[in-house]
């Protein structure tokens, strides 16, 4: 880590409170992702796992065992008794001050804990609240698990209750998005290679396309999805992030609040949607899952024309699709090189109409490659296109919560989200949370409903995800 990031960081927390710690999330992601940190010495300090659930220690424990035996397994026998060493439990009601006398009596000699909120967002504020209440929010972090509000209202009222117990500088927004190695590495590509700068720009980029498709419906959870939908669950935080990583300008120096600045920056110049530019999908079958409303209009599928209006950008069209049961779970990005200025041979446009595109594959398996046109062998001047793959996948990598969880203990906030940005970016999505067409019921297995091939139609159709071919 760069020294100039290091100098002001404040002191490593000294104690993790894990709300939610009998719930999904902490099975499926947060015990797995604190035995790696045991693993490799990130976690050294108390963890105390807060619920509602009436359980007592001895179960919570059995839980951790049984989560990490279901995901990924015990390797590290002394690393599983060091996590269990580290960990107590408190039960208890949210809204019942004797919750909080417990935490602060689990929590002998602690500073400054973070707490981590894996918990439904309606108990953000009478947690939050409890925790100011009780003095445990002095000397503090808060991480808190998205989704931030479910529009500008909400998200502005939750950043007010944050503040009014946290400052700024101590709230770690979590988007999981941002801590996968691919994301990552779409940063580091950016500003680490020249050769890019000189075309990455509406001189020499055609159009961004971006895939966050999954294979899968909802799952059994299809009473959160009619909370949630599409727009708010996936584009409106994981696929914006996206974006400003690829649209953001070079920071001015080499800082964790210059990232931040840069890419609130770009939520704030992206243009307000129009429902004219929105297209929602609903899969066939949606309507009968557990929790579903029969009549239920709540996208499974989005896809956007958007703008951004700076600039580099001007004129530039991103399109964004995502959605559930579609035809492959895969997530990347093309960007779209604009054509020779003049055709000196007849197939040089290349797949549909880009010869040159940069793709950045983030699932199933993280790649970099540049896509170039190469004659065939013969007389004839007759090519064909070929990916150089720059980048691969590595074994070993942490896992996005790993990260995650040890940049907020540490007080790094490169990877995690600003209120401002939060706002910002539901801001450019208000337009359409209410104002749209229904949504148009699509086959499962295909790539949404055949009006989205529409929104890309002046632009060329969307370019098949490559962990798709063959």
């Amino acid at each position: 880590m760069d020294k100039q990031m290091t100098a002001t960081l404040p002191p490593t927390s000294d104690a993790l409170v894990l709300f939610g710690a009998t719930g999904d999330l902490a099975y499926k992601k947060l015990f797995p992702a604190l035995y790696a940190m045991v693993k490799n010495g990130a976690l050294s300090v108390p963890v105390v796992g807060v619920a509602s659930a009436k359980w007592n220690e001895a179960r919570v424990r059995e839980r951790i065992g049984e989560s990490l035996k279901a995901h990924g397994g015990i390797d590290d026998s002394k690393a599983f008794e060091r996590l269990l060493g580290l960990f107590r439990f408190v039960g208890g009601d949210y809204a019942d001050a004797r919750t909080f006398a417990a935490i602060r009596a689990a929590l002998p000699g602690a500073r400054s804990p973070a707490h981590y909120l894996a918990i439904p967002p309606a108990m953000f504020e009478t947690v939050i609240s409890a925790i100011g209440a009780s003095g445990l929010g002095d000397g503090a972090r808060l991480i808190v698990e998205k989704p931030f509000g479910r529009d500008l209202a909400s998200a502005r009222e939750l950043n007010r209750i944050a503040l009014s117990v946290f400052p700024e500088s101590s709230i770690f927004r979590i988007d999981h998005y941002l801590g996968k190695e691919a994301i990552m590495n779409i940063l580091y590509f950016r500003f680490a290679n020249s050769f890019l700068e000189p075309i990455w720009n509406r001189n020499y980029i055609h159009s961004v396309s971006i895939t966050l498709s999954e294979g899968f419906g909802v799952e059994g959870r299809g009473a959160f999805y009619e909370t949630a939908g599409c727009l708010r669950d996936v584009v409106q935080n994981h696929m914006f992030q996206i974006v400003a990583l690829l649209a953001m300008e070079a920071p001015a120096y080499r800082g964790y609040g210059a990232v931040q600045d840069k890419t609130a920056d770009v939520f704030r110049a992206m243009r307000p949607i129009d429902p004219g530019d929105l297209v929602r999908g609903q899969y066939a079958g949606y309507r009968e899952e557990p929790g579903v409303a029969p009549d239920s209009d709540v996208e499974t599928f989005c896809a956007l024309r958007m703008q951004i209006d700076s600039w580099r950008w001007a004129g530039v069209p991103w399109f964004l699709r995502a959605g559930k049961s579609l035809a492959d779970t895969v997530a990347e990005v093309v960007v779209n090189l604009k054509c020779p200025p003049q055709r000196l041979f007849e197939d040089s446009a290349g797949q549909d109409g880009c010869s040159n595109y940069l793709r950045f594959r983030i699932a199933p398996g993280a790649a970099v490659a540049l896509a170039a046109r190469v004659k065939k062998t013969g007389e004839e001047f007759v090519g064909e296109q070929h990916e150089l793959y720059l980048q691969n996948e590595r074994p070993g990598e942490a896992s996005p919560y790993e990260r995650l969880l040890t940049e907020a203990m540490a007080g790094n906030s490169a990877l995690f989200i600003r209120q401002d940005a939060v706002e910002a970016a539901w801001a450019v999505v208000e337009p359409v949370l209410h104002r749209h067409s229904p949504a148009i019921c699509y086959p499962r297995g295909s790539w949404g409903p055949q009006e989205a091939d529409s929104l890309a139609a002046r632009h060329g159709a969307w370019i098949k995800p490559a962990a798709c071919d063959g």
